[in-house]
């Protein structure tokens, strides 16, 4: 790491989502995670649709799985919907409005094939994408437009196929998809 550049850090928390720490990101994330602070978000189009991404091959966790749009980590002192708008621009190159949090309470630890583990604090959201897509290489390696059926189904088909912290959190965010598609298709 150059002098210029500064390192990213994540907030540690404790099992309520209450800040106990920071830690830096590089490092957080292992054979033993500690709790901390991320955030998932699913984005829907003005035409009533859902946006799901594959993760680049080259991610440390979880590569080529299925997920909802985007997720990340808010930096220490970060509003949730900047850290949202954030990653939505810098995952997905796409701008976003109407960032909503659903689910505030939503959390889950999750081990990967190699062994690393995720234990995170993720509340989740929806926004509404007002901008083209370019996603990032080295984070998306496919995007894909579908409906909330077709994305139940098939988490239900192939859990595997698809991130653990879709499949976890899916069931309980979907009416609320099934509504914001509808309102952004009217």
């Amino acid at each position: 790491m150059d002098g210029d550049e500064v390192e990213e850090m994540v907030v540690l928390v404790d099992e309520g989502g209450a800040p106990i720490g920071e830690m830096p990101k590089r490092s957080v994330h292992g054979t033993s995670t500690p709790r901390h602070l991320a955030f998932s978000c699913h984005l829907v189009d003005r035409r009533g649709r859902l946006l799901v991404t594959r993760r680049a091959l080259v991610k440390a966790t979880w590569p080529g799985v299925w997920t909802n749009a985007l997720c990340g980590h808010p930096l220490p002192g970060e509003a949730m919907e900047d850290a949202v708008r954030r990653r939505a621009w810098f995952e997905l190159g796409a701008e976003i409005r109407a960032v909503t949090c659903i689910l505030p309470d939503f959390g889950y630890t999750a081990r990967d094939a190699s062994g690393i583990q995720e234990n995170e604090h993720c509340p989740v959201f929806i926004a509404e994408v007002v901008s083209p897509l370019v996603p990032h290489p080295d984070e998306v390696d496919e995007v894909e437009w579908t409906t909330v059926g077709k994305l139940s189904a098939a988490t239900s088909a192939a859990p595997w196929a698809f991130s653990p912290w879709l499949v976890a959190h899916l069931p309980a965010l979907a009416p609320h998809l099934l509504e914001a598609t509808a309102r952004h298709h009217a």
